[in-house]
């Protein structure tokens, strides 16, 4: 399998917060979610590898090409979205499409008057005179107009209402589907990457703490609740945390299928990525 983006050994101290060593690898054509608390080192991580920040590292690739090398060229590749617009509040988005075609050679204006047309943006209204919902639209409508390989969003879904939310999702999950496009999602609301990501990166305190396949977390973690006696009786292999309730324990399993065979009448609950999270950071090992 390819790799979009290639990262070992990456780093990043300042006086009261470090990064430290973001080792890995970002299958091209896949939908890629990074998590954690605001804080964990997410946006740093993202600044990072496009060079915004200065790092140490000891390899940062795109499509198989060293960074430092081929910067322009890969660039020209990469649409990124923050959480707030990067443009000039004064401009319009007839204004933008206008000099977007010196910025990006394999820019479409036709793609992006279509995309302000179902986002239902004016073309000469000024940027200062949308709200925050429509300015994200219009990044996302910037960002989808020209041929790139890889889309970064950082946090960029936050200022959306559901209903739009789940139009970018659907957009986000098309653009992948060839294997060809790539996309690098930074978000705190846990649930979106529920709908769409194939892999899953957790962030906490500048480390990374793990990353998984999204299928095999659906396929094989699960929650537990149960008495004292059923939690002793799991094996601490199969228990990943646990965390005590008022009259029961709510147990992160990570073989939902086997432990079925053996507890047949325990009810498991699927676990989602926020559960993941939390059971991660602040649940009790069985020992």
């Amino acid at each position: 399998m390819k790799s979009a983006v290639v990262v070992k050994n990456l780093s990043k101290s300042y006086k009261d917060f470090t990064l430290g060593d973001i080792s890995l690898s970002i299958p091209q054509g896949s939908i890629f979610g990074l998590v954690g608390e605001n804080g964990a080192g997410k946006s740093t991580f993202i600044n990072a590898i496009l060079g915004i920040i200065n790092s140490s590292y000891d390899t940062l690739q795109y499509f198989g090409k060293d960074f430092e090398q081929n910067q322009k060229e890969i660039k020209e590749e990469i649409a990124v979205i923050f959480d707030q617009t990067h443009f000039d509040l004064e401009f319009t988005p007839k204004l933008v499409s206008g000099f977007m075609k010196y910025v990006y050679k394999t820019w479409d204006n036709g793609k992006f008057e279509n995309y302000l047309l179902n986002f239902n943006l004016p073309k000469d209204k000024k940027l200062k005179e949308f709200s925050r919902g429509m300015k994200m639209k219009f990044e996302f409508a910037v960002a989808l107009s020209h041929d790139t390989k890889l889309l970064i969003l950082d946090e960029a879904t936050s200022g959306l209402d559901p209903i739009f939310r789940d139009e970018i999702l659907d957009i986000l999950r098309d653009y992948s589907e060839d294997e060809e496009h790539t996309v690098i999602m930074s978000s705190h609301i846990t649930s979106d990457l529920d709908k769409i990501a194939d892999y899953v990166a957790f962030i906490n305190h500048g480390k990374l703490v793990f990353i998984r396949d999204y299928d095999e977390i659906q396929e094989n973690f699960g929650i537990v609740t149960c008495g004292l006696n059923t939690l002793q009786a799991l094996s601490p292999e199969d228990v990943v945390a646990y965390r005590k309730d008022d009259y029961s324990y709510k147990v992160l399993i990570n073989n939902k299928h086997e432990i079925r065979k053996v507890f047949k009448d325990l009810v498991i609950e699927n676990a989602s990525l926020e559960d993941l999270m939390l059971y991660t950071v602040k649940g009790e090992k069985l020992v």
